[in-house]
């Protein structure tokens, strides 16, 4: 089992700056992909950025050139570092861990964490 942590929101002024930390934990075999995603009131969970073992990311066309993932494999942790924050930022961004341990590939959620863009 896997358990993902997240970390970093909070209430940013726009124009703000945040950085986000997913960390995961437990019975780590190998991790393919750490990937971040979001859902804003009222709407449906949207892709954000992802990044996998290699090193290789992706992102929202939207939102590439505001947003910057990374990972830190030896801590198991992904960073979302979030730049020019605008009030349509606003949302809880949800972690997810795409494990794989025996031929077999499990994808795990952490609780997420709210990130509020306001004046």
């Amino acid at each position: 089992q896997v358990q993902v942590v997240e970390s970093g929101g909070g209430l940013v002024q726009p124009g703000g700056s945040l950085r986000l930390s997913c960390a995961a934990s437990g019975s780590i075999f190998s991790i393919n992909a750490m990937g971040w995603y979001r859902q804003a009131p009222g709407k449906q969970r949207e892709f954000v950025a992802h990044i996998i073992s290699g090193g290789t990311t992706n992102y929202r066309d939207s939102l590439k050139d505001r947003f910057t993932i990374s990972r830190d494999n030896a801590k198991n942790t992904a960073y979302l570092q979030m730049t020019s924050l605008k009030p349509e930022d606003t949302a809880v961004y949800y972690c997810n861990v795409i494990h794989w341990s025996g031929g077999i590939s499990e994808s795990y959620w952490g609780q997420g964490t709210q990130v509020t863009v306001s004046s």
